[in-house]
């Protein structure tokens, strides 16, 4: 009997829901089960099996999630259970804390921070559309980054430029000022000689 290995897990989540990568490509004669609080998952990629079975941190709604196999991995956007009233983030994806640091990893392309949170998962991977999930466009992801505002990345380059002034980098003369046409530094230089 061939050895099974451990499929790679990514994850990120909102306050309602949970989106699994599990990280395979080209997966064949896959078996997938989603309970309230667990997940199984069995499939082969590049000639090795692969297999999956954890118990969620909280119970998720089974019946309100779905999957589909992509060509690069096996994504799911699986919902979190209504029965929880409060609709909160998880510390982990995992009931075992142990187990998560050797099995899970998180997904910063889909990550956002609790107090962030703006909008539900990109999940036009999982409609058949050709989305590139949970990548935005580049205003989005600059837009996170500290500091970076609309436009020239939020740069004031008036202010740029004064602070520059004084500090006699390629701008010219001590006072910042650019040099002037004037020919008098030529006046100073030796003939070249021929060699």
């Amino acid at each position: 009997m061939s050895k099974v290995n451990t499929a790679p897990i990514k994850w990120a989540q909102r306050s309602d829901s949970l989106y699994i990568t599990i990280a395979l490509p080209d997966v064949k004669e896959e078996s997938i089960k989603l309970a309230d609080e667990t997940l199984k998952f069995a499939g082969k990629s590049e000639g090795k099996e692969y297999e999956v079975d954890i118990v969620f941190f909280k119970p998720v709604d089974a019946e309100g999630s779905t999957y589909k196999v992509l060509p690069r991995s096996v994504q799911m956007h699986v919902m979190k259970s209504k029965k929880d009233e409060d609709e909160e983030f998880w510390p982990r994806l995992l009931k075992d804390k142990a187990l998560e640091k050797n099995q899970v990893k998180i997904d910063w392309d889909r990550y956002v921070d609790e107090d962030e949170e703006e909008e539900g998962f990109d999940t036009s991977a999982l409609e058949g559309g050709m989305g590139m999930g949970g990548m935005g466009g580049m205003a989005d992801m600059m837009g996170g980054m500290g500091g970076m505002g609309g436009g020239m990345g939020g740069m004031d380059m008036e202010s740029l430029m004064k602070q520059m002034g004084g500090m006699g980098g390629g701008l010219g003369g001590d006072d910042g000022e650019p040099d002037s046409d004037d020919d008098d530094d030529i006046e100073d230089l030796p003939e070249l000689e021929e060699a």
